[in-house]
Formats: structure tokens, sequence, C-alpha cells
């Protein structure tokens, strides 16, 4: 079945069926996103960002407006959001990344979703919770023999003479809500907080030299979970606006 049958079959439609990764059955007040694998974690599906607005060409991508309209009757008109999963393929992307996303496949079952918006990301979350651990490598993920080492779950090592020379310059205040844990928890909290890879080394999937400036900051447990309940992961800086709004 193609995508188009597919999306017919449900009562939808779209503006055109080359560039629309977003349809609307107007009967049903129903949305429809497809939602990319390398987006989903499992338990929340990216499916719109601002910054799609402009394609790797610096281009108005022709789906946003759609799709941010799309949104729109979510957020203020009461549709129902469903979702399906769909394969990414590089095919037609060029040596320097650029070019249009491809579908490389597609499940034909669609699911009812929440929406969820973060800074100026929406995404589509099941009801159930399913919580990952901070940087955790993804079980199904395969490395090269002497990046990561398997515990109770595969883990990359962490270098502690980093780990000691960002919380030297930052300090053991959360850099996204400003947790103190001494302050709160007294004398056990002292010198306790994690420390965020800016760019996760699930994603890096190599030894690779780290600057403990730049690529490491320090970030309370909670803020930590938040930061990768979504995949990509957030920045710490999305994160504290999420905060202040």
């Amino acid at each position: 079945m193609s995508r188009k049958k597919f999306i017919e079959s449900l009562g939808a439609t779209c503006k055109n069926w080359t560039w629309s990764w977003s349809f609307i059955n107007e009967k049903d007040k129903t949305v429809i996103f497809g939602a990319w694998d390398i987006h989903d974690d499992g338990n929340m599906s990216l499916v719109l960002s601002e910054r799609w607005a402009i394609n790797k060409k610096d281009q108005k991508a022709k789906g946003y407006s759609q799709s941010r309209d799309h949104i729109r009757l979510v957020e203020e008109e009461g549709y129902k959001l469903l979702t399906f999963p769909m394969k990414y393929s590089d095919e037609n992307r060029d040596v320097d990344g650029k070019g249009p996303a491809k579908i490389g496949g597609f499940t034909p079952e669609v699911t009812e979703k929440e929406l969820i918006r973060v800074g100026d990301d929406w995404y589509a979350s099941d009801e159930k919770t399913i919580t990952r651990i901070p940087e955790e490598v993804p079980a199904q993920a395969k490395y090269v023999e002497g990046a990561s080492r398997e515990i109770t779950v595969n883990a990359y090592e962490r270098n502690g003479k980093a780990r000691a020379a960002c919380l030297a310059y930052y300090g053991y205040k959360c850099i996204v809500c400003s947790f103190d844990f001494e302050s709160v928890y007294g004398e056990i909290g002292k010198n306790y907080i994690h420390v965020h890879h800016v760019v996760p080394i699930s994603e890096i999937k190599k030894e690779y030299l780290l600057d403990p400036i730049k690529d490491l900051v320090p970030v309370c447990p909670n803020c930590h979970a938040m930061i990768h309940r979504t995949e990509p992961a957030l920045t710490a800086e999305v994160l504290k606006e999420q905060i202040n709004r």
C-alpha cells in the first residue's frame, strides 16, 4: 500500500502528496503526522520544529506552513493527533548532507498521541511514561570495540578528569534551574550533580577529544532526565526557556 492510499483510507488528505508530512481529516477533526524513526525515542516523537521552516538549501520548506496550521488545530481547536511510523532514508542527500528527506518505508497503522510543545518543537507523546537513563546507549545500537563497556546497560566510558574540570569551572549548581544540592540537603548533598554531555556520547559512537568546558555542563537529575526526554535531546538553553515560560 502506498502512503497516499493509506492516508486516504483514513479519510484524510493534504495540499500536496509529494512534500506533505501531515494530513487532515476535517470530518473527524483528526490530524495525522508521519513520525520519523530518527526522531522517536520510543515514547515521544518530534513531529514539527520551527527549525524545519527552512530546509538545508536555505529555502522555505514547502510543507512547513501546512504542518504548522495542523498543529494549531490540535492546540486550539481540539483536533485529535495521530501518528504513523516512517523510516528515514538519506538516499537523496548529497555529500554535504543537503537534499530532501526520503521515506525508506512506513508502517500503515496509526496511534493516538498527546501533543507537547517544548520551546520551538512539538512532540507526539504516549500517555504512558517510559524512563530512560540519561545518555543510555540504545540497546539495539552497535558500536566499535573498546568504545563502550557492558554493565547492566550499555554505557560509554566517562572521563573522571574531564568531569572534575567541568565542575571546577561551572560549580555544582544546575546550569538549567540553579538547583544546589548542598543548600537543600546539607552535607550529604555537597559536591553532588550530574554532568551532561552537550553532544550525547551515544551519538558520537567513538572515542574523541573532549573539551570539559564546551562539551560538558552540570545539571540536576531532574533537568538531566528532561533533557533526554526527547529524541534528539533538548539543549540546556531550550529547557531553561521552557522553565521560564
